[in-house]
């Protein structure tokens, strides 16, 4: 199976040309980009923000947090039961890193959604001159390829492109919107425990 695997990735590189591995490179990190984002975006509880806190704050212990947003009540709460002056702007700082790790990775996911297609595209221009050349040379059966080897490279690197730009394109995009809704969530968090809601159902 390995054998195989390294089979398929030399014929890539035979017909995709020098830009194929950028674009196996990128494949990786995106994947990887991808994958940190799906693992770090997790909510936690399926409650409403606001049943959240009260279920927390009567608890009288503090559970392990599940996701951004139970770790989010859980320092919110440690914070608003000191009742230090200017809550908000201690929520804000203690928030900060929770709000940080919902964007991390995004720009590059996006960068190499934006750049995948052009360097396909790099391999496409590269294919076509092969191919006008074997036609001025009347090379047609070429040893490196002729018209055939520059046509095919064309499409190929052309394929691969767009093979890694949509799916990154469209499961970046269903990340963004959940670290958005998670980022709003968060901000709920902030106007609930500053209205005091948390500390009066403790009580």
């Amino acid at each position: 199976m390995l054998a195989e695997l390294l089979n398929d990735l030399a014929y890539f590189f035979e017909v995709g040309g020098y830009v194929m591995p950028p674009l196996i490179v990128a494949t990786i990190v995106l994947w990887f980009a991808i994958g940190y984002r799906w693992a770090t975006l997790k909510r936690g509880s399926v409650r409403s923000v606001r049943r959240l806190i009260h279920r927390v704050a009567a608890e009288a212990h503090l559970r392990k947090p599940k996701g951004l947003l139970d770790q989010a009540v859980l320092q919110g709460l440690h914070i608003a039961r000191r009742q230090p002056p200017h809550l908000r702007r201690h929520l804000d700082d203690a928030f900060a890193e929770l709000e940080a790790a919902t964007k991390r990775y995004h720009t590059l996911i996006f960068t190499i959604v934006a750049v995948a297609p052009l360097t396909g595209l790099l391999g496409t221009v590269v294919g076509m001159i092969e191919t006008f050349d074997s036609l001025g040379d009347m090379s047609l059966f070429a040893q490196s390829g002729g018209i055939a080897g520059g046509i095919s490279q064309a499409l190929f690197t052309t394929q691969m492109g767009l093979a890694v730009a949509i799916p990154g394109l469209i499961v970046g995009g269903m990340l963004d919107r959940k670290a958005s809704a998670i980022r709003h969530e968060l901000a709920q968090i902030k106007d609930l425990l500053c209205a005091g809601t948390a500390l009066e159902t403790a009580a």
